[in-house]
């Protein structure tokens, strides 16, 4: 594995191919206080690309390039949140969205354990470190330790998505995976407008 560490932003003319792995890191899970530090990729070939955030600016044309390309598939591990801090901070609408925690919700049944590291044990036989999970990531000097675990985040997700679309193709729920991929762009709007917390669909909402 080689982790390439960016400078508020991706250099030019980087091709991720037709499918790229996201993962960022923030300095929690406010979608209020907690900006965005991190954003890591990965086009499933063993490398991890990790941008640091300029957060005073957020001026990174070549990132938000990519995550605007419509040619190009953005895998992630609960896209919900990624999707939405990368819309407040970078101002962008990302689309196409696979999240491999909807699709294991949607085929993985038999379990209530959907996190990536309970995904990557199970399904890749690949036990992941979660010990930099709580960790300063808007340090201007990141360590190796914290390099390490967010490129773990996006390494693994071009494999995952081939298992779990076989299976959800195998459980004829695809077309159901598919909608809720599409449908993300929105939940992260209305995360950012207020709605994070509500079931809009629920009977009790009325």
């Amino acid at each position: 594995m080689t982790i390439h560490l960016h400078k508020g932003d991706l250099p030019a003319n980087l091709d991720f191919g037709k499918s790229v792995a996201v993962d960022t890191e923030t300095q929690g899970l406010s979608m209020v206080r907690d900006k965005l530090c991190l954003v890591q990729l990965s086009s499933g070939d063993g490398d991890a690309h990790i941008v640091q955030m300029d957060r005073a600016s957020y001026d990174a044309p070549n990132l938000k390039s990519l995550m605007s390309d419509v040619d190009v598939e953005k895998i992630f591990h609960f896209a919900r949140f990624d999707v939405a801090v990368m819309k407040r901070d970078l101002g962008v609408v990302i689309n196409p969205v696979y999240c491999t925690k909807i699709a294991s919700a949607l085929v993985r049944t038999y379990t209530d354990a959907h996190g990536l590291k309970n995904l990557c044990k199970e399904l890749l036989n690949v036990d992941l470190s979660k010990q930099q999970q709580s960790s300063d990531w808007a340090s201007d000097s990141l360590s190796q330790a914290q390099l390490s675990y967010a490129a773990s985040d996006v390494l693994y997700l071009h494999q995952l998505q081939r298992i779990l679309t076989a299976r959800l193709m195998r459980e004829d729920r695809m077309h159901l995976a598919q909608a809720c991929f599409d449908f993300l762009p929105t939940r992260a709007e209305l995360d950012l407008a207020g709605w994070h917390d509500v079931d809009i669909f629920s009977h009790s909402f009325r």
